[in-house]
């Protein structure tokens, strides 16, 4: 598959679940938001009820102690009444065995009397009445004042009407509430909490017609439970969108990491396919010159094929064991020889007959000993082989404007640990390629492909065989000035 056909799958992909997050996650918000809502208002409409009851319970307490003064009222009024005619009067009925004499009758100014008289009673009794509800009102709210709050609304009778209006309003949670006084609590039930947060208290004035101070605060601590409790079943969506993301993000990272692999072994195999092909080419040469019967009979020249041959059958050799050294060690440690070394003979044996090779470019290789104690355990062919090919990195990469200047130091770290470090002049590494270069298969490109022979292998050799001896490999460089490798190994236990 094409990169550019990952990459706008992913990018297509990375829209619609970040579309669907977007999408999931405002509806959470605007479910929560329409709950609490509900809840608020199914709270205060349950308070309102509450305070309006008690109100309504306090009217009746002091309706109750007058009752009787309104009747006695009532009843002496009735007795002072206005004279009213009688039915007769108004409505004469015939004798009986007379004729009936149907006649009608004009109002006299005794009935006009008689109906002002009514009028006027009424009225007066109307004034009477609205003077001793005043009374009773005006009373209600002067004592009523003077009662402790304790008599106007205990604690119990709160607690079961909050109880009924919230089971009313369909607000099954449990609630704690307190009286307050200018905001001092007067008296609230054990379980309040005055310092929870405010959204989940809810007040009102008690007794607000009769210019009350006292507030009636009731919280609810599982408010926010019962709200998302609502919501629920959107969250294990919400989190499935989130895992499938999730997956997503890193399939496509194993896809790209495949690609990139894909890409490094294919490089690998054009790299391997022409780093084989000419010593090959070279051996197949020089075996085609033995049929020439004038080249048998010249011995400087046999000679020199000869030498041609032996030189590339082990430049052929070489480059099959680099690429069998990463697939010899990769899963086992079984085939390594273990055996306590002294690494400064090693390092000088193999700078001594790798200073040659620096030579030829016009460069030097120094040996720096700095280390008092150098003995190490580790498997002697590796360990060589790990100094060889970071001195060989070296040479490869060399900067060809300058002569190539390498040297080896080697020094104690805490008395415990053998620090070596190989440095050069070369052409150095970015920063993104610093990450890279203990990866097989891995070259650093310089402008051409074959311009550096190798198969990416040699640096993921090292940083593996340097592990497997319980060490630690680090690399700094700086493109155009240079790099510095510094191996860190173990002292072998005296």
């Amino acid at each position: 598959m094409k990169k550019s056909i990952i990459w706008l799958l992913t990018v297509v992909m990375g829209i619609t679940f970040c579309a669907l997050l977007y999408f999931q996650i405002t509806y959470l918000e605007n479910m929560v938001k329409m709950r609490e809502a509900q809840f608020s208002e199914g709270a205060m409409r349950s308070i309102y009820g509450t305070v309006g009851l008690l109100e309504r319970r306090e009217t009746m307490h002091f309706l109750e102690q007058d009752i009787r003064m309104l009747n006695s009222n009532y009843a002496h009024t009735g007795e002072e009444s206005a004279e009213f005619l009688t039915s007769e009067e108004l409505f004469p009925i015939p004798q009986i065995g007379k004729s009936p004499v149907i006649s009608y009758r004009k109002p006299t100014d005794k009935i006009e009397k008689r109906y002002h008289e009514l009028q006027e009673a009424i009225w007066e009794q109307y004034v009477y009445q609205q003077g001793l509800l005043n009374e009773v009102i005006l009373s209600i709210l002067y004592d009523g004042a003077r009662r402790p709050v304790l008599e106007r609304a205990d604690a119990d009778t709160i607690r079961k009407v909050l109880n009924v209006e919230l089971a009313n309003n369909g607000l099954d949670v449990p609630f704690s509430f307190a009286v307050t006084d200018n905001n001092t609590i007067v008296y609230s039930t054990s379980d309040y909490d005055p310092d929870l947060n405010e959204k989940q208290i809810y007040s009102a004035r008690l007794f607000p017609n009769s210019n009350s101070r006292y507030e009636l605060k009731v919280e609810f601590p599982t408010r926010t439970n019962y709200i998302y409790s609502s919501v629920r079943f959107v969250i294990p969506t919400l989190a499935l969108t989130v895992l499938l993301l999730a997956i997503f993000i890193f399939t496509m990272i194993l896809a790209f990491r495949q690609k990139k692999i894909g890409e490094m072994k294919t490089d690998f195999i054009n790299n391997m396919t022409h780093e084989l092909k000419t010593p090959i080419s070279t051996i197949s040469l020089a075996a085609q010159m033995l049929n020439d019967d004038s080249v048998r009979k010249s011995p400087e020249t046999l000679h020199h094929i000869s030498e041609v041959i032996n030189a590339e059958s082990k430049r052929l050799r070489f480059q099959v064991e680099k690429v069998l050294q990463m697939s010899v060690f990769e899963n086992s440690n079984s085939a390594l020889n273990f055996r306590t070394v002294d690494a400064n003979k090693i390092i000088a044996g193999v700078v001594s007959t790798f200073k040659l090779k620096v030579e030829r470019f016009g460069g030097s290789l120094s040996f720096i000993n700095d280390a008092d104690e150098a003995m190490v355990n580790v498997d002697e062919m590796q360990f060589t082989n790990v100094i060889f090919n970071l001195l060989d990195n070296a040479v490869k990469y060399r900067n060809e404007d300058v002569e190539p200047l390498l040297s080896v130091r080697t020094s104690d770290v805490d008395g415990k640990r053998l620090r070596i470090s190989i440095r050069d002049n070369g052409i150095g590494m970015k920063k993104e390629d610093l990450k890279k270069i203990f990866e097989k298969f891995y070259r650093v490109h310089t402008g051409n492909r074959h311009d550096v022979k190798g198969f990416g292998l040699g640096l993921a050799y090292v940083n593996r065989m340097v592990h497997v001896f319980g060490g630690d490999i680090s690399v700094e460089s700086e493109l155009g000035k240079g790099s510095e490798f510094t191996i860190e190994l173990p002292l072998a236990q005296q």
